[in-house]
């Protein structure tokens, strides 16, 4: 492009050198014959006469040759005295006849070799065996002119382009040289060492790409850490009631009498550890798949049949725990798409937790609102409540509060899983000291229904 650039410069350059040479000459013939006419005016003499005088009486003699040319082209008298061979019926002087203006010019070398412009202007009028003015000049003085703009231009060329490769050299250092901070603390990032972090001293792109991967650094580390830190709670929350599984199975091994109280209550606790020990493989599971992309069988259900089965499969725990479970029934059934085994989880999971957190004799407070477009499940404890700190992380993977008792961490992460995949949202609102209220958002179902209420405790009719 730069060189195509200076092409149509050194073009349009010459182009101007020529035609002001050319201009020049015929400004001068103008004059000549403007003055030519005048002065015939004014003495009568003719107009022969007085070009030959102003031929003789040519003062720019150093800059141009001043010719009168006849009728075959041939110069009669010059300015320099003398008629070269060369210049009989020039290009210009056929030129000249041939045009509507009566001008023409040439460039040609002389049999000297010099290189030299001719412009020919006829005469309006013949002045006896005159028809023509001629001007010639020589173009070496031009030609240097052009040649010295030719050999600037191309140094000027020469030096942008030699500048633009040192310029593009550098900014290709500076972009690949922080790149190969970047890739080099990636592949350590890659081997494990998540608290690497890179140097960000650029306020460019790099410096966004330096910040998102030190981000992205920070968000594995903490994952990892938590990761370890769910490890080794499941690990420990494992341990316990295997532990309290084996202690009964011993004791009860060792006991002869089946009416003996320890009997019975060796077996409730068995039956209780292995509830939790369930419990804990099903969250696993749950986290498992979670990873593995979540797949859900959707249906069009009947929320408040939904929430009703879940209340009724907790009710047993709640009364165990020596709680109250307050929930009143809608009459009116609130169809939505969804999973029915993973919309039950959700509550299950929900309500765990409730009961889980709840002092001696609390309640835990279930209620199905609509608002013509949503419907929304509140589950609410009286328990503890969650600290600020922990509020906004209680759905990550693996986190466990300051407050947190036995579990897994995963539970809420699962429900927010399952609850975005069907297009809704959980909103968890607690205060400390007063409890905690966990909020699902679900799309209730545009289609109207066909009449009759949907079947209870199962599948909407479509």
């Amino acid at each position: 492009m730069c060189l195509v650039a200076e092409a149509v410069f050194l073009y349009y350059s010459i182009t101007n050198y020529y035609d002001g040479a050319r201009r020049a000459m015929t400004t001068r013939t103008s004059t000549i014959i403007t003055q030519l006419n005048a002065s015939a005016a004014q003495t009568g003499e003719s107009q022969g006469v007085l070009l030959r005088r102003m031929v003789e009486q040519f003062t720019e003699k150093d800059k141009f040759e001043l010719m009168l040319v006849n009728a075959a082209g041939k110069p009669l008298v010059t300015s320099t005295g003398f008629a070269p061979d060369d210049s009989v019926a020039g290009e210009d002087y056929l030129e000249a006849l041939a045009s509507e203006k009566g001008e023409g010019h040439a460039v040609y070398r002389t049999a000297m070799g010099e290189k030299v412009m001719a412009v020919t202007t006829l005469l309006p009028r013949a002045a006896g065996e005159i028809v023509a003015v001629r001007f010639v000049t020589s173009l070496t003085l031009v030609d240097q002119s052009i040649a010295a703009l030719v050999a600037f231009s191309l140094a000027l060329v020469t030096a942008v382009v030699l500048f633009s490769v040192w310029t593009g050299m550098f900014f290709i250092r500076s972009i690949v040289r922080p790149i190969g901070e970047i890739e080099a603390t990636a592949a350590k990032i890659a081997e494990g060492n998540l608290d690497t972090r890179i140097e960000n001293k650029y306020n460019d792109e790099i410096g966004k790409l330096s910040d998102t991967i030190n981000h992205m650094a920070g968000e594995l580390d903490k994952t990892e850490r938590m990761k370890n830190e769910f490890i080794s709670s499941v690990s420990h929350e494992l341990r316990t009631p295997l532990t309290s599984i084996k202690g009964w199975v011993e004791t009860i091994a060792a006991i002869r009498d089946p009416a003996d109280p320890n009997f019975r209550r060796g077996v409730q606790v068995i039956s209780s550890e292995a509830d939790r020990l369930y419990s804990m493989v099903e969250e696993l599971l749950d986290f498992s798949r979670m990873q593995n992309g979540l797949k859900l069988d959707l249906q069009l259900l009947d929320l408040v049949a939904e929430v009703s089965d879940a209340a009724i499969m907790v009710e047993r725990r709640v009364e165990l725990e020596g709680l109250h479970l307050a929930y009143d029934e809608p009459e009116e059934p609130m169809p939505v798409m969804a999973d029915p085994a993973r919309l039950r989880q959700v509550f299950i999971n929900v309500l765990d937790n409730a009961v889980k957190y709840s002092p001696p004799h609390g309640t835990v407070r279930m209620d199905v609102l609509s608002d013509g477009n949503s419907a929304f499940v509140n589950i609410s404890d009286e328990g503890r409540g969650i600290a600020p700190d922990d509020l906004e992380n209680v759905k990550v993977k693996f986190f466990k509060g300051k407050g947190a008792v036995r579990g897994s961490g995963i539970g809420l992460a699962v429900v927010d899983e399952i609850v975005t995949a069907l297009d809704g949202s959980v909103d968890i609102q607690s205060e400390v000291g007063r409890g905690t209220t966990v909020t699902v958002r679900l799309p209730l179902y545009k289609r109207p229904a066909p009449s009759g209420a949907p079947p209870r405790g199962g599948t909407a009719g479509v």
